[in-house]
């Protein structure tokens, strides 16, 4: 496996190597490795002439995204993965807060935001910004590198290569790290073709159209394209990353004949720490440039120097309070099996994640409830991959639904409550009053 230092590095490589091979598949056009290098390198003078030093991208997944992200980072501007969904008052914030000077995506949506763009930045080069759980106003921004990205698609691909015969499956959004470094540089670190999924209202029919023989999902996706029987028969390798997996979504995929993997890592590394290769999906090895290590009550520690954050974005007190002395304190429980292998077993920091990679923070969250019902009671968890209220006390489930209906209708679909549950007994909680997720999560799985 060829290790890179860079994106140019990656593509220049390709470039010389196999410059007629496919490198890029969106909808029916298809770019060779040589002719993506070129219309990079060639758009990278463009941005270098227009003396802008911060391309905020709302990115929509398509060829001429992902030219323009590698070609800023080419001409050595800071790069701000944005999500063109959120709304427009979150994305000012997101812009004026990273320091963003130029906008690429659709132009109503630019043309909307430019206000809200600044003078730009000094020695951002190299420097892409990926957020913990999307663009929301809660979201902190993790300062990568083009170089952390490209070693952690090194780091995967140790574990799990792709052939420059395989085709990789694009679906994610490139804005999270997981989509960018599974969806994309997985496959073009490798030498082998990305097909560009075409949008959510494509994943039925997008694994007909590129033939993939590859595709990195999270477990919703895994799940919806079982359900459409959406694979199609070359499919031979699924990665499934970002959030927890139902083992029943896993075994159907096997039994479709179909390698299934099963990823660990988080946007602070760039991407995946551990993948499983064999046997048990959720034993999963560590990959060669990390070292994983327990403390006493569990949770997960990572020294990753090759792909490690350089840290929060404009904020040393949050990242001082995770990584410590090189080595980050995830917030995630595990342990390790007779083989060395890592089992995650719940987390420990206050947040749910959930099925497509969404993080719900509970602190925000569980005050407006508190707020909202006028009682301190009660904690979210998780049932079937959906949020849940657990209220401790005497109350009628009916009249909470009531009650809760403004706040929910605030809220994405995704993170409204799917069910309310009321208990006579009393939450778990540790000595200093904080709620025991993981005790709390055991709980509601049984009911």
């Amino acid at each position: 496996m060829q290790r890179f230092e860079s994106f140019g590095h990656m593509l220049s490589y390709w470039a010389q190597k196999t410059p007629d091979s496919p490198a890029l598949v969106y909808e029916k056009q298809t770019l060779s490795f040589s002719q993506l290098y070129a219309r990079v390198l060639k758009r990278s003078e463009e941005l270098k002439a227009s003396g802008k030093t911060c391309l905020g991208l709302l990115s929509d997944g398509s060829l001429d995204c992902v030219i323009e992200l590698f070609a800023a980072n080419l001409a050595g501007m800071q790069l701000v993965m944005l999500d063109a969904m959120a709304p427009e008052e979150t994305l000012r914030a997101l812009i004026a807060y990273t320091d963003v000077d130029l906008l690429w995506g659709d132009p109503d949506l630019t043309e909307e935001l430019e206000q809200a763009l600044t003078k730009g930045v000094s020695g951002g080069r190299d420097r892409i910004l990926f957020f913990t759980s999307g663009t929301t106003e809660r979201s902190k921004a993790v300062a990568l590198t083009g170089h952390s990205l490209c070693q952690s698609a090194w780091n995967g691909s140790a574990k799990l290569p792709l052939s420059p015969d395989d085709r990789l499956l694009c679906l994610l959004p490139l804005g999270h790290v997981f989509g960018f470094v599974c969806g994309l540089l997985w496959g073009l670190s490798c030498g082998a073709s990305v097909a560009l999924g075409r949008g959510a209202r494509h994943y039925a029919d997008d694994c007909g159209f590129y033939r993939p023989t590859a595709v990195s999902v999270v477990p919703l996706l895994l799940g919806f394209l079982l359900k459409t029987g959406a694979v199609n028969p070359e499919l031979k390798l699924i990665l499934v990353g970002a959030g927890d997996c139902p083992p029943a979504l896993l075994r159907a995929a096997s039994a479709r004949g179909i390698r299934v993997s099963f990823g660990y890592g988080l946007t602070e590394t760039s991407s995946g720490v551990a993948i499983s290769v064999s046997g048990d999906p959720f034993a999963m090895e560590v990959c060669p440039d990390d070292t994983i290590t327990l403390a006493e009550d569990g949770e997960i520690l990572i020294q990753a120097p090759t792909c490690m954050m350089q840290g929060y974005y404009k904020r040393p007190d949050s990242t001082t309070q995770v990584l410590v002395d090189g080595v980050l304190h995830t917030g995630d429980l595990g342990r390790f099996d007779e083989d060395g292998r890592l089992h995650i077993t719940g987390r420990k920091k206050d947040m749910l994640v959930l099925p497509d990679g969404t993080k719900i923070f509970l602190p925000e969250y569980e005050a407006e409830l508190m707020q909202t019902l006028g009682h301190t009671e009660l904690a979210l968890s998780l049932r079937d991959g959906r949020p849940v209220l657990v209220y401790s006390g005497q109350a009628d489930v009916g009249e909470l639904r009531k009650r809760l209906r403004g706040l929910m209708e605030k809220l994405p679909r995704g993170q409204q409550l799917a069910g309310i549950i009321v208990t006579d007994q009393p939450l778990p909680k540790t000595a200093t009053g904080k709620i025991k997720r993981w005790e709390l999560q055991q709980k509601v799985s049984t009911l």
